[in-house]
């Protein structure tokens, strides 16, 4: 039976110190699974215990997964994963409190391998932060000890240290992956085509990972496609998505859809896979000699337009709602001219907006630092008098072509 234990003893001054040295030594790793592996192996002899277990809830919140074992190493090889609410660790983020199971059989557990290995007695306690449920920390006895109210108590304060140890490494790691995942996605080179010339900048906050950037790519009929797009979120899943979403643009842009459609169908993509989500997007086609674009805008900022004999201006174009928003919404496309000499420019919001102040100010600033020019001397020239030594609040994705003489 399962039986709630909590008490006023005090653990030992020794274990406690055990806990200590155990956090310090496992936050110095750099890789997750021997930082949970060597946490499981500090509880267990924290607690003279047979097997120790570090559970996770995975994406979803549906149920947890084992990470890393101390004793019964094929909780994890065998992937166990316990649906929240069933069996000993599924009852125990439930209650979010310790929990002792006096008897291990298929009637308190779900996991046979528990039972078969001879496990007697357990002790369970949630893995929390900020009072939300992370995981599950558990310990086993192949005997009939006896946890009682200081084991109780001692397991919430290591779990409590084990949750902030995963916490603070999970978020590191996240960061480093969603980095490495986002700068990966972005082109390798930019397209060569006759009569143009491009340039591109990509600059990433120091504060999360967003989900901005660019892409310029030729398609097999000589189509030439430039893009821009931002996630309205962060992390590695707003990185995992802005990752999908590029990809999954370009295989739409092989079937020779326009803009329009290419949105049309990477709207109802998001919707349905990536409900809750939403993306601003502008993306334009041309075909040789490159002096008319499509355009398409998803909630984005509008194109810059820069002429040899005219004033930079914004392109006129219809700026529809973004992707993720709105079901089954006719997308519009706009034609745009681009002469000889002449500059389109594509970027994210992250370039012109700036906390506390109005976005027409940043949307002046842009506008004076663009000029037909050479696209890397324009991109240099706009990153400069845009984000100079500034920390940029959010990332910031950049492209520029220019139009040449063939």
């Amino acid at each position: 039976m399962l039986r709630h234990m909590r008490g006023p003893e005090v653990s030992g001054l020794e274990r406690l110190r055990k806990l200590s040295s155990a956090v310090e030594v496992a936050h110095g790793d750099a890789d997750t699974d021997r930082l949970l592996y060597q946490l499981a192996d500090s509880v267990r002899e924290i607690f003279d215990a047979d097997t120790a277990a570090v559970l996770l809830l995975e994406e979803g919140g549906t149920a947890l997964v084992a990470r890393a074992a101390s004793g019964i190493e094929e909780e994890v090889r065998q992937g166990a994963r316990i649906p929240l609410g069933k069996g000993f660790a599924g009852r125990v983020a439930e209650l979010k409190h310790p929990v002792v199971l006096d008897k291990v059989d298929l009637s308190t557990t779900v996991n046979p391998l528990l039972q078969e290995k001879g496990i007697r007695t357990m002790l369970g306690t949630p893995l929390l932060s900020n009072d939300r449920v992370i995981g599950v920390l558990h310990v086993g006895s192949l005997t009939d000890k006896r946890f009682g109210p200081a084991d109780s108590d001692l397991i919430e304060v290591v779990a409590a240290s084990v949750a902030g140890a995963v916490q603070s490494y999970s978020l590191a790691t996240e960061r480093a992956a969603a980095e490495l995942l986002e700068r990966g996605l972005m082109p390798t080179a930019l397209p060569s085509c006759p009569g143009l010339e491009f340039a591109a900048r990509y600059a990433p906050t120091d504060r999360a990972v967003g989900g901005d950037w660019y892409d310029a790519f030729v398609l097999p009929t000589g189509e030439l496609w430039v893009v821009t797009g931002d996630v309205a979120g962060h992390g590695l899943r707003g990185a995992v998505i802005m990752g999908r979403v590029s990809s999954a643009l370009r295989s739409y842009a092989l079937l020779g859809l326009s803009p329009a459609e290419v949105l049309e169908f990477l709207d109802r993509r998001v919707q349905h896979f990536e409900p809750g989500w939403m993306l601003t997007v502008v993306c334009a086609r041309s075909k040789p000699p490159f002096d008319e674009f499509q355009v398409s805008c998803a909630g984005h900022p509008a194109p810059v337009l820069a002429y040899l004999d005219r004033e930079t201006q914004f392109a006129n174009v219809e700026v529809d709602p973004p992707l993720g928003v709105l079901s089954d919404l006719r997308r519009t496309v706009t034609d745009l001219s681009l002469p000889d000499q002449g500059v389109l420019l594509l970027y994210t919001d992250g370039l012109i907006e700036r906390r506390g102040e109005d976005l027409a100010a940043g949307l002046s600033r842009l506008l004076a630092a663009v000029e037909a020019a050479d696209p890397e001397v324009l991109c240099a020239r706009v990153m400069q008098r845009l984000v100079g030594q500034s920390i940029p609040e959010d990332d910031i994705a950049l492209l520029a072509v220019r139009r040449t003489s063939p």
